[in-house]
């Protein structure tokens, strides 16, 4: 069966940044494959193209430009906040604003994102909101271990939980 739309699709891979030989960023093997469901918007979309047609048993290897992964990095997404956004009853807890601290955070819109202590002075924080693989082409290479119909159970699954690979959370990470 190839892949196809409504799908379900497993498959192992290995990421890496800029190219075939880059630094290896995530390894997917069989005892915990990579499932989804082929053209739900569950992952990237150019991952998921680069999959079409593909059967069980098919290698793949491809990269990504930064800009169909999760696009530039911008100074805009570089942005101070008032010390008091992070005091909960008039204090700000010990260990939270360390400079490289990832900090759990909601925009105005309440969608949920991530961000990165840059820095820290009495009344700022600066938070780099930028995606940790903003900028950086993505390298694939991996295998399709099965493409077949989705289960009741399967699209149950799905219909409670996000994807592990960036397109399927609110906030775009990977985990």
């Amino acid at each position: 069966m190839l892949i196809d739309n409504n799908l379900l699709v497993s498959l192992t891979y290995q990421l890496r940044k800029e190219s075939i030989n880059g630094e290896i960023v995530e390894t997917v093997n069989e005892s915990n494959p990579l499932k989804f469901i082929y053209g739900q918007g569950m992952l990237l979309p150019k991952f998921e193209e680069n999959l079409a047609g593909k059967k069980t048993g098919d290698e793949f290897s491809f990269t990504l430009a930064s800009e169909e992964a999760y696009g530039a990095y911008t100074q805009e997404d570089i942005i101070d906040l008032p010390m008091s956004v992070f005091e909960i009853d008039g204090q700000v807890e010990s260990n939270l604003l360390t400079v490289g601290n990832a900090i759990p955070m909601m925009d105005s819109y309440g969608n949920r994102l991530t961000g990165i202590v840059k820095s820290i002075n009495e009344t700022t924080v600066t938070m780099d909101f930028n995606h940790p693989l903003a900028g950086v082409n993505l390298h694939f290479s991996g295998k399709v271990i099965d493409v077949r119909f989705p289960s009741e159970e399967d699209l149950a699954m799905f219909n409670q939980s996000c994807s592990s690979c960036g397109g399927g959370c609110e906030d775009g990470s990977c985990h």
